[in-house]
């Protein structure tokens, strides 16, 4: 635990995502699949709940994934290789709002297919905001996702805008909400892009499941 670590060292989280991370794939149909590898963790939410934001605070680059204020941004599944030990899937926003209906059409039929079936799919990061927690999209996924039995883990976002207080509140109402789900991970991640808040912590968890392949 990073509690336990002595002042300066780093985790095996921190030294994972330390290391080389390049794009190496973007699909926009299920026949565009990379071969699968190494194991894969997908990154989805909301439209503008802060993905493409953590996958660079996460891997400690400003670029990796492109950070826009428009919602739809992402708009085929994106895959980043971690030193060949672990795959990052950057998934499009789901509640795109500034899309026609036939690509929404498309993207959940592109999501479905990649969560139902890519065997080396470990888990899925569901992200949501912190201050509003799960919406009737998220609801939706999360349903898709206990049909198949894929693992899930709901990670707050943007935790810098809520105080303390608040913000323990929200994370104990939204674990008593997913508690009774069956695919989902009973532990909610609480992050901050902007401050670092949490990086470390989900990049143990993540370099865990990098290290069970």
């Amino acid at each position: 635990m990073s509690g336990e670590r002595k002042a300066g060292e780093r985790s095996i989280g921190d030294k994972l995502f330390q290391r080389e991370c390049v794009f190496v794939a973007g699909a926009m149909k299920l026949d565009q699949l990379p071969p699968m590898g190494p194991i894969e963790i997908a990154f989805a939410g909301r439209s503008n709940v802060g993905k493409s934001s953590l996958l660079n605070a996460l891997t400690g680059r400003k670029a990796l994934a492109r950070v826009s204020q428009t919602p739809g941004r992402t708009q085929q599944l994106n895959f980043f290789d971690l030193n060949g030990e672990l795959v990052l899937v950057d998934m499009p926003g789901h509640g795109y709002a500034k899309v026609g209906r036939s690509k929404v059409a498309e993207w959940s039929q592109l999501i479905e297919g990649y969560v139902r079936g890519r065997a080396n799919l470990r888990r899925l990061l569901l992200l949501i905001d912190s201050r509003h927690g799960f919406k009737e999209t998220d609801e939706a996924l999360m349903n898709l996702l206990d049909q198949f039995a894929l693992s899930y883990q709901a990670v707050m976002t943007k935790a810098d805008t809520l105080k303390p207080s608040a913000l323990e509140a929200n994370r104990r109402k939204f674990t008593a909400m997913i508690a009774k789900r069956p695919a989902a991970h009973p532990e909610i991640l609480v992050t901050s892009s902007e401050t670092g808040y949490g990086m470390s912590e989900l990049r143990d968890s993540l370099a865990t499941l990098a290290a069970q392949g």
